[in-house]
């Protein structure tokens, strides 16, 4: 037998045990600084680059194929699908293009630069009772935008979006077959949509002009100075608008993109029936007849001070030859925020709600009864008072009327409908126009009732109720909320959860939306009913029936109680059988077809799950309460095979929300739904879960009397994280010394703020965002008061005034055509030199042709390869050394530029 050559003695296997040590710790310190040099080296990339693959998968994950049944064909047959290819490409976004004071123009194609970023790959037709799909034939080589049925359903007109035009195709629906219907391309610049007469033979579009001649050339050599005067006493404190006409030169060529001719274009023949002279046409809308369209052109003089949106426009009633038949609004250049002109106000005289007749013939408007305040009809309605939309009462205003406005539309050419006791804030037709229904509120209680006008005095009751805002369902499908938002009603009132809905509307046989009416001469009401203790009993849709003749109220279906159910299209007027979409935290949304009679359900779409790796990620919601008692909720998501106990690398993703006590920021709440299944986009920070990392988002409330709330900004900002940081810390999710925190835009501004005003971050991410409000200083997000009249408040919440206190590595990316009025890049680019002077770690990447919020593949990939990058560095791997010599490897692969 051999002897060993090594003692098996405790002492020597402790010697050899110290020998190796080093040995095996080495590898991993050379594969932690290969790391580390590949992330700077990812950082000091100067193309597109991409990030982990477990990233690119989330990120480009195909969530587009799944199917969401939302766009009903008017005879409710069919439903369509604008396909998508996922993210664009930066070829698209990169097209050249004009901005004109906002306006952004593909000037080769004549279109807005919309129509070419945006297109859908493709269109699909889906049975709503089988779910069977049938693809519509579009051309090769172009991407489709405004797909618009016609009256009957029969057909689909829809822009396909060639490189450089844009032409309206129209497909046969039974057969998915489509074909070209325009000769001369049209000018989309403005007006982007196309619409059909209710005869469904003809569609209205505006196209090319004749004898165009070419656009404007610049100057080579420049005619004059820039000139901007301000000579009299007029008050505009604008927003920083990022897009201004510059000069005589840009106002021509705006000029020239914007006008174009309005035709007639019969689709079975292509023959075109122009309709007046080239003009600017802001939009159009033509009668159910055809016979007439109701006009808007933006009209000169143009700004240099505001946005194409408050250039002056003119309303009219043209005949089919172009003929003005009747002014009805003129609105000069608006160089202010005045809103004393808006459509809607009460003035006397003012054409208020101005719309077709749903039988097509004339127009219909609300105005204010002429004379004394008060009680002042020939009906018996009780009063209705105004400005439903904010649940105010009559306050003695004059009562509204419902005029019927007949052609030729002269000045003597109406009709009294209907002439109430109080003000009138909405009015819906049934579809032969011979019943109204009104919504008005009288001293805080909303209310819709129906007036049939053969029998005019006679008022029929639908729903009445203190705090009620009452309103129209927009269009049958839509999902609503009936009458109240995401923190309406203003405080916990019996009101906000006993919501009576919305009364339901569908399409008209003539177009445009209309009552839907029983046929045993009934309403629907549509809405989702909350409660106080959302996180035990989440809010549930309904739906009641509503029988006109005695007010009997019905309900017809309630969501469940495990599940997240959705009404969307009822595909009767009987509403015998509807689409809903159902949903859990695990189980992907899907239509169904649901017969109320029997409770049958039959489903219709079959969706996945694109990304189960972020869906089966632990959640916690976890409240937090800071120093000054106020809690507020935080979102925890730790990766699916997290372990208790385990404290990892944390990043905090939040934006700061402004309210006036713990009650108004807890009633934001009360519409979560925690039955939806979990959702996600391109961009979505909890994607870090699979990079080890404990990701928390949150919504931390900055809380102050009303108008001065910011005064408070930077002390609740950190009592915010301070008692996120102790709650997660003493709950064993997060290494407190390894943290990161971002945001986007606002949220960008108040990451940097954390940075300056607390030491407990490492690294920050924060993207397009503005860092010194004197920069924004007519207001900013909810701050009313200017910075003349705040001063203090905008410059201690300025970080870019304190960016010698910043602590931590600060990454911020900006959008190069970043169009939010309060976030110009050049905030960024000046934070970076201030960071620069006091030797701050910092990194800025500006991405060419992206807005406010990166969209395009490339530049989305690349920003997730930076912040993994970013915070593998100065979070996850903060305070590690590495040895001298790799060291000096990884750092050669950085540099100061």
């Amino acid at each position: 037998m051999t002897r060993p050559r090594f003692s098996t003695r405790p002492a020597a296997l402790l010697v050899l045990a110290a020998l190796a040590r080093p040995l095996i710790a080495q590898q991993p310190q050379q594969d932690l600084a290969a790391r580390l040099a590949a992330d700077r080296a990812t950082l000091a990339a100067e193309n597109y680059v991409t990030p982990p693959p477990e990233i690119i998968r989330l990120v480009t994950a195909p969530r587009y194929e799944n199917l969401s049944l939302t766009q009903p064909s008017p005879d409710r047959r069919y439903f369509l699908k604008q396909e998508s290819e996922g993210l664009p490409d930066i070829d698209l976004f990169g097209k050249p293009h004009h901005y004109f004071g906002g306006l952004q123009v593909d000037f080769k194609a004549n279109r807005a630069r919309v129509l070419t970023t945006r297109g859908a790959a493709g269109l699909e037709l889906i049975d709503a009772t089988t779910g069977k799909s049938t693809t519509v034939e579009t051309p090769a080589g172009a991407t489709v935008s405004g797909p618009a049925w016609s009256p009957d359903g029969t057909q689909l007109a829809f822009i396909a979006n060639f490189d450089d035009a844009s032409h309206v195709y129209v497909a046969d629906v039974a057969t998915g077959k489509s074909r070209r219907v325009t000769r001369t391309p049209l000018l989309a610049t403005l007006v982007t949509s196309i619409d059909w007469t209710a005869d469904g033979r003809n569609i209205v579009a505006v196209l090319l002009p004749d004898n165009r001649g070419p656009a404007p050339t610049q100057p080579a050599v420049a005619e004059g100075p820039l000139v901007r005067l301000w000579l009299d006493s007029l008050k505009s404190p604008q927003r920083n608008f990022a897009s201004l006409l510059d000069s005589p030169f840009d106002e021509a060529l705006m000029k020239y993109y914007v006008t174009g001719q309005l035709a007639l274009i019969d689709v079975r023949s292509r023959g075109v029936k122009k309709i007046g002279a080239p003009a600017m046409f802001r939009s159009v809308d033509v009668s159910p007849d055809g016979a007439y369209l109701r006009v808007t052109t933006m009209q000169e003089p143009f700004s240099y001070v505001v946005q194409y949106n408050t250039f002056g426009t003119t309303e009219a009633l043209w005949d089919t030859r172009g003929k003005v038949l009747a002014e009805i609004d003129k609105r000069p250049l608006r160089l202010t925020r005045d809103t004393s002109d808006t459509p809607g106000n009460r003035e006397e005289g003012a054409k208020r709600g101005l719309s077709w007749m749903p039988q097509g013939f004339g127009l219909y408007y609300l105005e204010q009864v002429p004379g004394r305040r008060g009680a002042d009809s020939t009906n018996a309605a009780p009063p209705a008072g105004p400005g439903a939309a904010r649940g105010r009462g009559a306050g003695g205003a004059r009562p509204d009327r419902i005029i019927h406005w007949l052609p030729p539309f002269g000045d003597s050419d109406t009709a009294v409908l209907y002439r109430a006791d109080g003000p009138i804030s909405q009015v819906m037709f049934t579809d032969d126009a011979k019943t109204i229904f009104i919504a008005s509120t009288t001293n805080g209680a909303g209310e819709i009732y129906a007036v049939n006008l053969d029998e005019p005095s006679t008022k029929h009751v639908v729903v009445r109720q203190r705090g009620y805002t009452p309103s129209f369902a927009g269009g049958v499908g839509r999902g609503f909320r009936g009458g109240f938002g995401r923190g309406r009603a203003g405080n916990d009132s019996a009101a906000f959860y006993t919501n009576p809905g919305a009364m339901l509307t569908r399409r008209g046989s003539h177009g445009g939306s209309v009552a839907m009416v029983s046929s045993d001469r009934a309403v629907y009401l549509q809405g989702t009913q909350y409660f106080p203790d959302w996180e035990q009993h989440p809010p549930k849709a309904f739906v009641d029936k509503v029988d006109l003749a005695s007010g009997t109220k019905t309900r017809l279906f309630e969501g469940a109680d495990d599940v997240s159910e959705t009404i969307g299209v009822a595909l009767d007027d009987d509403f015998t059988r509807v689409i809903v979409t159902r949903e859990s935290p695990t189980t992907v949304p899907d239509a169904y077809l649901k017969d109320l009679n029997t409770g049958t359900l039959t489903k219709l779409t079959d969706n996945r799950d694109p990304t189960p790796e972020f869906t089966q990620a632990l959640r916690k919601r976890i409240t937090v309460t800071r120093a000054d008692g106020i809690h507020f909720q935080v979102d925890v998501t730790l990766p699916r095979d997290y372990h208790a106990g385990t404290r990892l690398p944390g990043m905090f993703w939040f934006y700061p929300r402004e309210y006036t006590d713990q009650a108004s920021y807890e009633r934001t709440l009360r519409t979560e739904n925690i039955n939806r299944f979990p959702t996600a986009g391109a961009r979505t920070i909890e994607y870090l879960v699979t990079q080890g990392y404990a990701v928390a988002n949150f919504n931390p409330p900055i809380i102050g009397e009303t108008g001065r709330m910011n005064d408070n900004y930077v002390s609740d900002l950190q009592m915010n994280l301070i008692a996120v940081i102790d709650e997660l810390d003493r709950q064993g999710f997060i290494d407190r010394t390894r943290l990161g925190i971002g945001g986007h835009s606002y949220g960008a501004f108040s990451t940097a703020n954390a940075m300056v005003h607390t030491p407990y971050f490492k690294a920050g991410i924060a993207g397009d965002g503005m860092y010194n409000r004197t920069l924004t200083p007519n207001g900013f997000q909810s701050e009313r008061r200017d910075l003349w009249n705040g001063q203090k408040t905008y410059i201690d919440m300025s970080p870019f005034f304190m960016a010698d206190k910043l602590q931590g590595a600060l990454l911020m990316y900006h959008s190069m055509e970043d169009q939010n009025v309060g976030t110009t890049p050049i905030s960024s680019i000046r934070m970076l030199q201030a960071l620069r002077a006091y030797g701050k770690t910092a990194a800025l990447f500006m991405y060419p042709y992206e807005d406010h919020g990166p969209a395009t593949r490339e530049t989305i990939l690349d920003q997730w390869a930076r912040w993994v990058a970013w915070l593998d560095i100065y979070v996850k791997h903060a305070g590690e050394s590495i040895p001298k010599a790799a060291d000096a490897v990884a750092a050669e692969a950085s540099g100061n530029r």
